[in-house]
């Protein structure tokens, strides 16, 4: 399998992407992390994972408090993949955008994998090798008047993925970005409604994507089968930012 033997951390992991990500990781033989807030729907998804004959442990983390980010680093150990997925999205406007939603999308989208990235970092590099797989979003390449700061956020962490690419690569370390298009999450319907399924009808492809079609991304990016891939932002969103 791609990942025996190998232990895969995936932020935001109880829900959505993150999660059909998690399963397909366990599925090829990782052990997976499993991280989230709720407690609960760690234990249901370790608990799906384990019922599938994979393996996985929660760990629970708020990645708005940078003290918790530094000890999900601790604990997971020794990371050779990590995927950050968690994210905060808030959609307003500029003239609508509030202080605190502003700062709170940073936190998690910006700085918690930054900094959950310097947590493991050190590990992949005692031992040569570790992929970093960063989600980011359609937004970061095409303007979006009703939430810039999730542009922004989204942009940051792609920026991120060529700076570390460019840092660790001699390390024999990988760095990329997944970059989903619309797709049917339900953190997606909660904040967008009916506009969910009707933004994925505007692709060239006429559909959103379902959250296992992005995990199958997200999954390649991070196996052997992508081993010269560095630096990239793989667009996984049915052709709309090429049109």
């Amino acid at each position: 399998m791609d990942f025996q033997d190998q232990r895969v951390l995936v932020t935001g992991a109880t829900a959505g992407i993150g999660q059909e990500a998690a399963k397909l990781f366990a599925d090829r033989g990782a052990f997976v992390i499993v991280s989230g807030r709720d407690p609960g729907r760690g234990a249901e998804t370790v608990s799906a994972i384990e019922a599938a004959g994979g393996r996985a442990q929660f760990i629970a983390a708020d990645l708005r408090d940078v003290a918790s980010v530094r000890q999900l680093g601790d604990q997971a150990g020794e990371v050779d993949v990590l995927i950050n997925n968690a994210a905060i999205l808030n959609a307003h406007t500029t003239l609508e955008q509030d202080l605190e939603s502003f700062g709170v999308m940073f936190d998690v989208d910006v700085r918690a994998p930054f900094f959950l990235a310097a947590a493991v970092l050190p590990g992949m590099i005692a031992r040569g090798s570790g992929v970093i797989v960063n989600i980011s979003s359609m937004a970061a390449s095409v303007g979006v008047p009703q939430a810039p700061v999730v542009a922004a956020t989204k942009a940051a962490i792609e920026s991120f993925t060529r700076s570390w690419s460019a840092a660790f690569g001699t390390n024999g370390i990988r760095v990329n970005t997944v970059a989903p298009g619309p797709t049917l999450t339900d953190g997606a319907v909660a904040m967008l409604g009916e506009g969910a399924a009707q933004l994925g009808m505007a692709t060239p492809l006429g559909r959103s994507a379902r959250p296992s079609e992005i995990a199958e991304a997200i999954v390649f990016v991070a196996s052997p089968q992508a081993s010269y891939l560095s630096g990239a932002t793989v667009a996984v969103d049915g052709g709309f930012t090429a049109i």
